[in-house]
């Protein structure tokens, strides 16, 4: 049994030298690697891509403040925090009195019924109500 277990271990070992002598060998035979090819230049008649634009520096609240400073003086007074707000509500605001009135603020699903019903009955059925489902957006794909 010793023979046998010395005999294996002197194989293995025979095994591995020839191992490290092959990849010695391989390395030395290896071609060199060939430089780099030099930069094309573009034709004149082949279009440069565009170059991208650069990177806003400022961080979002930065940019926050400056949409919300609306005359650039570096404060925000109460006057400013406002305006989106009364710019979406003079939108909302049809007649111009300066009262937001429920039919007002619900013109578009107004809008959206009336158009959905075709039969111009006070209801809408399984195949009309569908028709006032949002679109559907296609899935975005990579661009890579």
């Amino acid at each position: 049994m010793l023979r046998f277990v010395a005999g294996v271990g002197s194989a293995l070992l025979l095994v591995a030298a020839g191992f490290f002598l092959w990849k010695g060998l391989a390395q030395d035979e290896e071609a060199p690697v060939p430089p780099a090819p030099e930069a094309v230049a573009a034709l004149p008649d082949e279009p440069r891509p565009p170059v991208p634009p650069a990177a806003d520096e400022r961080t979002k609240e930065e940019r926050r403040f400056d949409r919300a400073d609306r005359d650039d003086d570096g404060r925000i007074t109460l006057e400013e925090l406002y305006h989106p707000r009364r710019t979406a509500f003079a939108r909302l605001d049809t007649n111009g009195d300066g009262r937001l009135a429920f039919e007002e603020w619900a013109v578009s699903t107004s809008e959206k019924f009336a158009r959905a019903n075709a039969n111009r009955d006070t209801f809408l059925t399984r195949e009309e109500f569908a028709t006032t489902a949002p679109p559907r957006r296609a899935p975005r794909r990579c661009a890579c």
